[in-house]
């Protein structure tokens, strides 16, 4: 959990095994982009530091957040892919809006990674204001993309 005493990028490197010939999906909500933009960038950036070839890793854009599960299901069908990362931002509004589409991405993603037995990382940022947004997308906070792929990276060592 991020917070003014933890940054979303301080991770261990127990657990991560060898990616080199491992292949990546990335969806990205087009939706609040220069949040997802920087996630991005955070999750490209670890997955070839830990190790993976930049040629393996598959970036798609979906219009929002929402559409991020069927995203991550049409990359986790791929054979090809070892493991899905999405990254989206919803920022809280004045409407129940923001509970449904948090909520039925959150059950989406787990869905997909279940039905396809692969690692599908939920890289969705939650906050109430896009300051909150701005501070997990490399700002005080670190990296939330960063985190997503490091996850991917230690679930496909398990």
């Amino acid at each position: 959990m991020a917070s003014s005493l933890k940054s979303l990028s301080e991770y261990s490197d127990k657990n991560t095994g060898n990616i080199t010939n491992s292949k990546f999906g990335i969806v990205v909500s087009e939706w609040n982009d220069t949040i997802t933009e920087a996630l991005l960038e955070g999750a490209l950036e670890t997955l070839i530091e830990q190790g993976a070839q930049r040629e393996n890793i598959k970036v798609h854009y979906v219009p929002g957040s929402f559409e991020l599960t069927l995203g991550a299901q049409f990359l986790a069908k791929e054979n090809s892919i070892d493991a899905v990362i999405t990254l989206g931002c919803v920022i809280q509004g004045e409407t129940r809006h923001f509970d449904f589409i948090c909520d039925a991405v959150a059950h989406g993603v787990t869905n997909v990674a279940l039905k396809y037995n692969k690692p599908v990382i939920f890289g969705l940022l939650t906050p109430n204001t896009m300051q909150q947004a701005l501070d997990r997308a490399g700002g005080k906070h670190g990296n939330k993309g960063e985190e997503a792929a490091i996850t991917a990276v230690k679930m496909l060592s398990f």
